[in-house]
């Protein structure tokens, strides 16, 4: 892997798989999955064939957890804590799902 990366929105997938063929070994730090409206499906194009070479970020989206739809039933303000774990684990069970269906 090379020792310069590059940063490119999970929004804006076409981009992702123009940069990973142009740059096959840098590493991708990829902002903009879930509250800024990235998907599992999005961020497919930042990894490489074997599934590596991206680090997918979602900070309000996991921070916030507790006060969204379908965490905000199960977690309360006191349980942030527990409601951002369940969100990164949910985001990570998605982006694993979405790799091994390609």
């Amino acid at each position: 892997w090379s020792s310069v990366g590059a940063v490119v929105g999970a929004t804006w997938p076409r981009q992702l798989a123009e940069l990973r063929e142009a740059m096959p070994n840098t590493p991708f730090l990829v902002p903009g999955y879930g509250a800024q409206g990235g998907a599992a499906q999005d961020v497919l194009p930042a990894f490489d064939a074997d599934g590596l070479g991206a680090i997918v970020n979602s900070s309000r989206g996991i921070i916030y957890a507790y006060d969204r739809e379908g965490y905000a039933d199960r977690f309360g303000p006191d349980e942030y804590d527990l409601a951002a774990a369940a969100a990164a684990e949910e985001m990570r069970l998605a982006i694993n799902e979405a790799l091994v269906g390609r």
